[in-house]
């Protein structure tokens, strides 16, 4: 498995003379020992978290929420995934300070874990990751469908597997500030949506119609019960999956002590406002009825698309077209950043060959960045001879269930990292940051992580609405 360089383990036998005796801002920033360039700053760490959180789950994943479970569903959905996005954040935030390391919660987990948790939270979010790019990729083809669907499909993949390829092969720098550009578009446009939406509702849109609550007296709330809300769960996870990234952005941010904490103070309060906000606008501006959503295909069937037609703006219709656009495009070249970086960890680890710890002058690290561009961009040609809202189904299935793997294994991750401390004789104050909600906050996200492991095994066994075979098992 490689020489142990972090010698912080939990374990009353593993008191390491340098934790004890030396100075510990000398030996825990071991971010420092990798081939990585120390050029982000707090801004970047923000930006890159919610970029990569506000992707196709938001724009598209919601229609299918909005049906299955109704209103009051996706709206609780979002509010709990928002208090989980709230302890994880948290728990980064005090390790990342402590160990600003390239794959972060992957070699956490090995140092406070056991190394087979790494390796099976490493292996399986490089997969994810890819598996991201190619969903992204595929939705490429769905949003520009809503314009033209005369250009092949496989046209359109390779294109814009080349537009990601790009943003990659930039320096570090310049990839921060391409992905700071895109999310502050992508964050403009949630306030010009939550503030037309609020309109329409009042009846300022073209046709007049006040709406009101409408729809959530239409329904009770709820569309098909308890377990129509345990089907928006999966979904509500995958949108707000890559907030975790914040952590792997923290060893390449030139001053992690000081941007981490500011970041994390940030970064789950605007998403779930985002997420939460926005949830609430599409679930008054559009009934689960509407039959747009269930007779539309790709953006057509975007709830806030469909809100904006439905008001007569098809302007604005557009523009929300264009917004999902740029966000599948910016969330894959952010997953191929993350993956890359995955891969590092687990070189460095032990845990794939040595040649993935490798990085160019300019901190790229290209033997991570191949292989998951070529896979993630492979996977996306699946969408030439599959139904484009299925492929997008079975892919965002398997991103929930990584992210709330990984997301538990931070929380475990926070909870032996305390342990350690205690059992090495180390007092809270000394810590470089000092998580406010530990230990309640992180208890809070562990245990969601597994009732909804085992929400999704359910729904995987009894599917809504259909009945239990092989086909919907896996799907």
């Amino acid at each position: 498995m490689g020489e142990n360089k972090y010698p912080l383990v939990a374990g009353p036998t593993s008191r390491s003379p340098e934790i004890e005796h030396g100075n510990v801002f000398d030996t825990l920033d071991h971010g420092a020992d990798s081939e990585l360039q120390r050029s982000l700053s707090t801004r970047h760490i923000t930006m890159i978290a919610l970029g990569s959180s506000i992707g196709m789950g938001l724009w598209l994943g919601s229609g299918t929420s909005l049906t299955n479970g109704g209103p009051a569903a996706i709206f609780i959905g979002y509010l709990l995934s928002g208090s989980m996005i709230w302890s994880v954040t948290h728990s980064i935030g005090e390790m990342a300070v402590m160990y600003p390391l390239p794959s972060a919660y992957v070699q956490w987990a090995g140092k406070f874990v056991c190394p087979s948790m790494a390796f099976a939270l490493g292996w399986a979010y490089w997969i994810s990751y890819w598996i991201t790019i190619a969903n992204e990729l595929q939705g490429v083809v769905t949003v520009l469908s809503f314009w033209t669907d005369k250009v092949p499909v496989a046209v359109w993949i390779t294109v814009f597997w080349v537009v990601i390829i790009l943003i990659n092969i930039s320096t570090v720098n310049d990839f921060g500030e391409i992905e700071v550009v895109c999310s502050l578009i992508k964050f403009g446009w949630i306030f010009v949506v939550i503030f037309s939406m609020i309109v329409k509702s009042a009846g300022g849109a073209p046709t007049g119609d006040a709406i009101g609550f409408r729809y959530w007296n239409q329904t009770g709330g709820f569309t098909n019960g308890f377990k129509g809300f345990l089907s928006v769960m999966p979904t509500c996870i995958f949108a707000m999956s890559g907030s975790e990234n914040c952590g792997l952005v923290a060893a390449e941010t030139a001053n992690p002590r000081k941007s981490v904490p500011k970041a994390v103070g940030s970064i789950w309060l605007r998403l779930s406002l985002f997420y939460v906000l926005g949830s609430l606008m599409i679930t008054i501006c559009v009934s689960p009825y509407d039959e747009n959503l269930f007779g539309g295909s790709g953006t057509n069937a975007s709830p806030f698309v469909i809100a904006y037609r439905n008001a007569g703006i098809p302007v604005l219709a557009h523009i929300m077209n264009a917004i999902i656009f740029l966000s599948v495009v910016s969330t894959g070249s952010i997953s191929c950043y993350a993956g890359a970086r995955t891969l590092m960890g687990l070189a460095q680890l032990g845990m794939a060959p040595k040649r993935f710890a490798k990085a160019d002058k300019t901190g790229r690290p290209w033997y991570g960045i191949v292989p998951t561009l070529i896979i993630g961009g492979g996977l996306a040609y699946l969408n030439v001879n599959n139904s484009g809202a299925e492929v997008f189904t079975w892919f965002s299935n398997l991103t929930s269930l990584f992210t709330l793997f990984c997301w538990g294994s931070i929380c475990l991750s926070h909870i032996r990292f305390r342990l350690a401390w205690k059992t090495q004789g180390r007092s809270v104050d000394e810590l470089l940051w000092k998580s406010w909600t530990y230990p309640y906050a992180t208890w809070w996200g562990l245990t969601w992580c597994i009732i909804l492991l085992v929400v999704e095994f359910y729904l995987s066994v009894w599917p809504l609405g259909e009945s239990s075979s092989t086909k919907t098992f896996f799907a």
